[in-house]
């Protein structure tokens, strides 16, 4: 358990007066727009976080180090609820909406419920990554009442079987349909996410998600190696691709796109194709400026490929940011936001050059050539973005 960290400043309220301050009423949608365009012109939009809760996990997968059978329990680590309230209260200050709870798998952490209510009083919109594994129809509406805004559930196949196999998890796709029953009776939907791994067919899983009850998917680029502390890859044969089969895999995705709703923009997926073939990149990563990875010792990493934390999370602030056009990985979380998010941050950077007065830069920010990809592939995932 993460407990021996230094609280954030003297100048904050005890825990429980935190935990206990609620809002008379939501904040309106008219006051959201605003923040986020403040923040457009402040720092290059909303950030977000991968908050990574727990590092521990009760499925088995053949493509994660996280699995139950690699990763012994005694080694589990756990954020505790102080600690977690903190960093939330560090997160929205430094320009985060968007948080993101994974492990591990985060529904075994017992206060998750109490972050995801703290975080969406701030106007943080959340969203829980979850094999589904434990969901009931209590825990979904507790976590929905809370103010979770979504889940992504995983599914590693378009069978049945194969994913549950993989998973080791015997009957977590009926609790994937019931989960996403319950979801669409309350107004709210989940996203599939599917790793691109040796496991999917492709030409099958529409059908299958449609019949688990998902209306989008987002895929997860293999992963064969992180440098961080995230456990979530493997170096086994169901994520190793040669060049040529990976990139076919991207344009099988594309081709997805005709038939059922893939969250991953086209752009980003003709960006991994150039990246696998060793082309240069058009878009560069946003990781460690707009977006970040937080551990569950509240460590700070640009991402969950980079080989060293940039701070602890009491130390975060604009100081730390990173922005060299990094373009290392192919982490889909970060790359694909980052493509979306590119028309934002030249946006700020337009605004920042016309207060000093450099008009001739205000006029380079604003016609960067990848721009206009950045504004194609907002408009194309915007269905999706306007759930949240």
């Amino acid at each position: 358990m993460t407990s021996q960290l230094p609280k954030i400043s003297e100048t904050l309220s005890p825990l429980q007066s935190r935990l206990s301050v609620k809002r008379d009423r939501p904040i309106s949608k008219s006051a959201g727009a605003l923040d986020t365009l403040k923040l457009v012109f402040q720092s290059g939009g909303p950030g977000f976080c991968q908050f990574a809760i727990n590092s521990a996990c009760n499925a088995n997968c053949g493509f994660c180090n996280f699995a139950r059978d690699r990763f012994p329990q005694e080694e589990w680590q756990f954020v505790g609820l102080e600690a977690g309230i903190d960093a939330i209260d560090i997160l929205y200050r430094e320009g985060i909406r968007y948080l993101v709870f994974t492990g591990g798998e985060p529904t075994l952490h017992p206060h998750l419920t109490d972050f995801i209510r703290y975080s969406s009083q701030l106007n943080i919109k959340c969203i829980v990554v979850t094999n589904a594994g434990i969901l009931t129809p209590a825990k979904i509406h507790e976590l929905t009442e809370a103010g979770l805004s979504s889940f992504i559930i995983s599914v590693d196949a378009a069978d049945q079987e194969v994913h549950e196999r993989n998973r080791g998890l015997p009957g977590v796709c009926d609790k994937i349909q019931q989960a996403n029953q319950i979801l669409d009776e309350i107004g709210m939907s989940a996203t599939a996410s599917v790793t691109m791994s040796h496991l999917v067919d492709y030409e099958a899983l529409p059908d299958f998600l449609t019949k688990l009850g998902f209306k989008s998917v987002v895929f997860s680029y293999p992963l064969t190696k992180l440098d961080s502390n995230f456990r979530a890859f493997s170096d086994d044969g169901l994520v190793t691709h040669t060049e040529d089969s990976l990139w076919e895999a991207y344009e099988k995705v594309k081709n997805l796109k005709k038939r059922f709703t893939v969250v991953n923009p086209t752009l980003s997926l003709e960006e991994m194709q150039r990246f696998v073939r060793d082309e240069e990149q058009k878009y560069a990563c946003l990781a460690g400026y707009r977006f970040f990875f937080l551990d569950w010792n509240l460590q700070m990493w640009r991402c969950h490929y980079w080989h060293e934390p940039m701070c602890s999370i009491y130390e975060f602030d604009s100081s730390k940011l990173v922005r060299d056009g990094c373009t290392k990985c192919m982490i889909n979380c970060y790359r694909d936001s980052s493509l979306m998010q590119t028309i934002a941050v030249s946006v700020h950077d337009a605004y920042q050059s016309a207060k000093k007065g450099q008009f001739g830069d205000m006029i380079k920010a604003l016609t960067r050539k990848e721009n206009i990809g950045s504004l194609q592939a907002v408009i194309e995932e915007l269905p999706w973005i306007l759930r949240f």
